[in-house]
């Protein structure tokens, strides 16, 4: 593998957030192995236009030669959040996944540029105890094993305070939270970590929340909303038909100052610890209890159940950066034929920190085909069918009870 610090004028490839870890890792990369660095931002949501000329600008001022920024947003649909959705899928049955899942995507997109710019040396800013380090790494290695990866942060202890001096002692700019709160966004929400998230009795305060900082404070009225999906797929809000993207960052706008989807995660991490961040994430909230009501009415109890029993193993494989593995690809095709009949409209009435789902439709309802009424009326069935299915279904308990029974 090339060393690093003999490779000449060869360029580092920097994967930037325009956070503090990798503002930090600019300067730092470029005194330290005197090579230029250049930058590159894998767009996987919530970037706006301002947002991109913000992070051009702060990569020159940085010290950056060069900045590549990559929208990679219908990508992520397409390869991640689609299935995500389809899944229902959730890490310790609250958080939708909303900032990690997309980091084999970015590290693949990385990859690609280095090839393309004739460069042998990637870098990241991810410290040793989170899970995007070994995301990161677990997609670069499988996918560019001939690349030399640089983790400054991780491999050399950086803290946050620490890293803030180095740039002010420079007088290099400083994100907005500074050292006080680790930002990230995408297309599937916003993860916030700092002081409060480092134990598990607190929560950040309002001003941290990036959607809805205002969510309870100046409190919206109700609205509701009508989402579409065709197969599985949401394609059209309140009558109008957008892509998923669109329909996505469409959402976020509308959830997040009701406070949707704002939750403090607490769980296993990729390398075995407990962790806690806060996130919020409107649409992903709203599109993943449309979807599952969705298809309550439309798949079977028994699809139900199958499909819950791989939503989790699949959620974590993304969660730890294992998108990669053949058996996603299993899991993925059984999403993708589970899904053919998951079509219809779900209307969700939105209030100040609550989502409820007020109904939903189909034409392939399983409940309007039944001639049954639920609680009312026998359909396809008898009375005395009724009594002596009741009679067969209780046979295996009494038996069991049956052979417990002592001897007088």
């Amino acid at each position: 593998m090339t060393d690093s610090r003999t490779a000449g004028a060869e360029p580092i490839l920097l994967a930037f957030s325009g956070g503090l870890d990798t503002s930090f890792c600019v300067p730092w990369l470029r005194e330290t192995y005197d090579r230029p660095v250049i930058t590159v931002t894998v767009d996987t949501g919530g970037i706006d236009a301002d947002a991109a000329r913000v992070l051009a600008e702060r990569s020159a001022q940085l010290g950056a030669v060069a900045h590549h920024i990559v929208d990679a947003r219908q990508a992520y649909w397409d390869r991640v959040l689609k299935f995500l959705v389809m899944a229902n899928a959730r890490r310790g049955q609250m958080y939708p996944l909303c900032v990690g899942a997309e980091r084999v995507l970015q590290a693949q997109t990385i990859a690609d540029l280095a090839l393309k710019l004739g460069t042998r040396t990637v870098a990241h800013g991810c410290t040793a105890a989170g899970n995007d380090q070994v995301r990161f790494e677990v997609a670069l290695r499988t996918l560019a094993p001939g690349l030399e990866i640089l983790a400054p942060v991780r491999d050399q202890a950086f803290k946050r305070p620490e890293q803030l001096a180095f740039l002010e002692a420079r007088q290099l700019p400083v994100p907005p939270f500074g050292a006080a709160y680790s930002v990230n966004r995408g297309l599937w929400g916003v993860t916030i970590g700092g002081r409060e998230t480092l134990t598990s009795d607190g929560s950040i305060p309002d001003h941290a929340w990036v959607l809805g900082p205002r969510a309870f404070s100046e409190p919206l009225p109700p609205a509701s909303h009508h989402l579409r999906f065709e197969q599985g797929v949401p394609t059209a809000l309140d009558g109008k038909a957008l892509s998923p993207v669109a329909l996505i960052e469409a959402l976020e706008s509308m959830g997040g100052p009701y406070g949707i989807g704002r939750g403090i995660h607490l769980g296993d991490t990729v390398i075995g610890t407990k962790g806690r961040v806060a996130y919020e994430a409107p649409a992903a909230e709203m599109i993943l209890v449309a979807h599952r009501e969705l298809e309550k009415l439309v798949l079977t109890g028994r699809q139900i159940r199958v499909k819950d029993s791989v939503a989790g193993p699949y959620a974590d494989l993304v969660h730890e950066g294992q998108h990669l593995d053949p058996v996603c690809r299993d899991i993925e095709a059984l999403l993708l034929s589970s899904q053919t009949r998951v079509s219809g409209e779900v209307k969700l009435l939105l209030r100040p920190g609550a989502l409820f789902v007020e109904g939903v439709t189909s034409p392939y309802s399983l409940m309007t085909v039944s001639k049954g009424v639920y609680g009312e009326a026998a359909g396809e069935w008898s009375a005395a069918d009724a009594l002596g299915y009741s009679k067969m279904l209780a046979l295996p308990s009494m038996f069991h009870a049956r052979a417990g029974r002592v001897p007088s």
